[in-house]
């Protein structure tokens, strides 16, 4: 229990530190207020100097200057629902830069999609904005949500999905976008149970969550290692993704925050923002079973659109209060001793790729 009390804490403390910065004393968040504006937030010990850019890297010399402050601002930006702004806050004392922007991206029919930038990592830097995205499924986005992912330059989308799931729910964004798709094909029966084992035997929901989740380092590795692959090419922005964005995604976005040095409560946090982010309602169209004879994902999401609560999200927290995610750190620490030497030996990323990746990913 006090394993489990200290991971609470340390993921509230890491919810607080969300959007703060390499300087103590300093906070920015950034969120869509309404389709055509953010409200942007910072608070700081120094004087600041508040730009914005089209362009994640430009320097303020290159921004628009938006506010100055000696202490706290809060700036309503008017933005088109299509643009994604990225922010620049500037110490006016010791001139140190701070970048942020929209954590989770405003689509109209999108669910869950979400930035990796921003978060702190190894060395003192941070994770480069507009280069990774986390998402569920999103098989009806609209043609404005198409530009926008358009706006965002993404040259992969990785699906974690079986194929019944694909099957029900397309991935248009390749077709729409030009992105290159990468998928493996697997059955859904692989989600209940390892592949050529017996069905295991019956759990509680949570029971089976925790299941899973000390499952997929090595029954997904296949697909965890197309990330990876795909990240080391650094060919462009990479979303990634699954049906809800939080499960086998939660998975695929600790190891890659991992080998970026990111510590373990802000991946956590990171983690936990799927609850609040999701929209299940545009992560599968309405399903009628019988047009999917023998598909059991068909059934599923039949059935649970058909439950009077729908498809709410719940808490990705066991009856202990822990995430879900802890128990894959803690299969892959107690088989393989660490995250670092799983990635080596199983997903095929040694030191000299986690070199690379931090050296394109992070600033």
């Amino acid at each position: 229990m006090r394993q489990y009390e200290a991971m609470r804490l340390l993921t509230a403390l890491a919810l607080l530190l969300c959007h703060a910065s390499a300087s103590l004393g300093q906070m920015a968040a950034a969120s869509r207020a309404t389709a055509d504006r953010i409200d942007v937030h910072w608070e700081s010990a120094d004087p600041a100097a508040l730009f914005v850019s089209d362009d994640p890297e430009a320097s303020p010399s290159a921004a628009r200057l938006l506010a100055h402050a000696n202490h706290s601002f809060s700036v309503a930006f008017q933005t088109p629902p299509s643009r994604r702004p990225y922010f620049i806050l500037l110490d006016e004392r010791d001139h140190d830069i701070t970048r942020f922007a929209e954590r989770l991206i405003s689509l109209q029919r999108g669910s869950n999609f979400r930035d990796l930038g921003g978060y702190p990592a190894a060395d003192g830097k941070h994770v480069r904005w507009g280069l990774i995205y986390r998402a569920a499924a999103m098989p009806m986005l609209t043609s404005a949500d198409y530009e926008t992912l358009k706006s965002l330059r993404i040259a992969s989308d990785i699906d974690f999905r079986s194929v019944e799931e694909r099957s029900v729910a397309p991935d248009l964004i390749p077709q729409r976008t030009g992105a290159r798709y990468f998928a493996r094909d697997y059955p859904a029966i692989e989600l209940f149970q390892p592949p050529g084992g017996p069905p295991p035997a019956p759990l509680s929901q949570s029971e089976n969550l925790i299941r899973l989740y000390r499952t997929w380092p090595t029954s997904l590795a296949a697909q965890y290692r197309i990330l990876f692959k795909t990240l080391l090419r650094h060919s462009g922005a990479v979303t990634f993704h699954c049906s809800a964005g939080q499960d086998r995604t939660g998975v695929a976005a600790a190891l890659v925050l991992s080998a970026l040095g990111v510590p373990r409560p802000v991946i956590l946090q990171d983690y936990l923002l799927s609850t609040a982010d999701r929209q299940p309602e545009n992560e599968v169209p309405r399903i009628d079973p019988a047009r999917f004879p023998g598909n059991r994902i068909a059934a599923y999401y039949a059935k649970a659109q058909a439950a009077p609560e729908g498809m709410k999200p719940k808490p990705l927290l066991d009856a202990a209060g822990a995430p879900y995610l802890a128990y894959s750190f803690k299969e892959i620490e107690g088989r393989w001793g660490s995250v670092e030497i799983y990635l080596r030996d199983v997903l095929g990323v040694g030191a000299s790729d986690i070199a690379l990746l931090r050296r394109e990913y992070l600033e």
